[in-house]
């Protein structure tokens, strides 16, 4: 069936992914022009000071956008979100975690510490799909994990310290930059910069405080057997951090795009703006569907809904995949469910880069698409 969506109904801009996310151009051209004296730092040593003034601009632009506190670090290493659950496994788990799981990647890291020989099996909370596990008090574990965003139910979480002297770990890998969050309520917010800050993977970056930089180096230290590669030791990550550099060759590609989405929120008006700026955007999809009897936000409590991954359930007469199959023939793309979901739903990520009235001509979209195959 061929369908035509009218060009006056299109957004701007039809990238809506989950992460990869919708790069601006000027990130791009950031690739040519970042170096000095015209010459692309691409290509280049990452040991040498083109590519080191890079990290340092992502260093010291996330310490000014986060408002870091006295003696918190940024700290970034090789790999993605997913091998710093390994870091954090290996470094800062004392003896046992408890793990908020109430999504696929919270799941994860309960799982990395729950494989860890050396690691008491760890305690879950856990709440279905489309709703929030909430951190228990426990005198019973040094560490708390908690996503702060789901990227794959779109269900996001406050950022709070439960009472006693464990760590907080919270994986804010698709929330960083664009949800509120007060760092004094955890020792440790990690995330990767192909969400928010629209760049590639290959690299993870987390905020850590002073207490999260201690117990990683007495976990190191401390022998008992525990063996720490350098390649998953934080503090290995934070000698090189300070440095402007990276263990081993980053991507730097990945580098420049994250340095110049980070300046370019900061000057927009920081994190306060770019949370303003997602909440507008789900506040117009959420509403939207709201309003359509064959539509449902999946996450059913609205303080609950993430500003940032919006996800959708329509009505099972409507076949979701037709639906985002016709948007993706008309240039408007990665509106699909996280694939393991297995809902019949839309996924849109409205990340700070992304303009709200795109988020509004999608729901058009969608609303014409719909009155043709249903």
């Amino acid at each position: 069936m061929t369908l035509q969506i009218p060009a006056s109904l299109l957004p701007t801009d039809g990238r809506f992914g989950s992460g990869p996310s919708k790069v601006r151009p000027s990130q791009v051209d950031a690739l040519v022009t970042a170096g000095e004296a015209g010459r692309p730092v691409l290509g280049t040593s990452h040991r040498q000071a083109p590519v080191k003034d890079v990290v340092r601009r992502v260093r010291e632009g996330l310490a000014s956008l986060f408002d870091l506190p006295d003696g918190y670090e940024v700290v970034l290493g090789n790999g993605g979100s997913t091998a710093f659950w390994e870091v954090a496994t290996a470094s800062l788990v004392r003896d046992r975690a408890q793990h908020a799981v109430f999504g696929e990647f919270g799941g994860k890291f309960a799982a990395a510490t729950a494989r860890a020989p050396f690691l008491t099996d760890p305690e879950i909370v856990e709440a279905p799909a489309g709703g929030v596990a909430y951190l228990a008090p426990s005198d019973a574990v040094d560490v708390y994990a908690t996503p702060h965003n789901e990227t794959s139910t779109g269900a996001m979480a406050p950022v709070r310290r439960p009472a006693g002297d464990a760590l907080v770990l919270t994986d804010a890998t698709s929330g960083a930059g664009a949800l509120p969050v007060d760092l004094r309520e955890t020792d440790v917010y990690y995330f990767g910069p192909q969400k928010v800050f629209g760049a590639d993977g290959g690299l993870w970056l987390a905020l850590c405080s002073p207490a999260a930089l201690e117990r990683a180096a007495e976990v190191e230290r401390s022998g008992g057997g525990r063996w720490v590669p350098e390649f998953l030791s934080l503090t290995t990550a934070l000698e090189n951090s300070r440095k402007d550099q990276t263990l081993n060759t980053p991507a730097v590609a990945t580098l420049v795009m994250l340095a110049d989405q980070v300046e370019w929120i900061n000057a927009q008006g920081g994190l306060a703006w770019s949370a303003q700026r997602c909440a507008t955007s789900a506040q117009v999809l959420y509403g939207w569907a709201e309003a359509r009897e064959w539509a449902t936000p999946f996450v059913a409590e609205p303080a609950e809904r993430s500003t940032v991954v919006g996800t959708i359930d329509l009505d099972a007469r409507i076949d979701a995949s037709a639906v985002v199959g016709h948007l993706r023939a008309h240039g408007i793309v990665d509106v699909f469910p996280y694939r393991k979901l297995g809902r019949n739903q839309l996924r849109v990520g409205m990340f700070p880069a992304v303009e709200p009235d795109d988020v509004a001509a999608l729901t058009a979209c969608v609303d014409h698409v719909v009155e043709q195959i249903a």
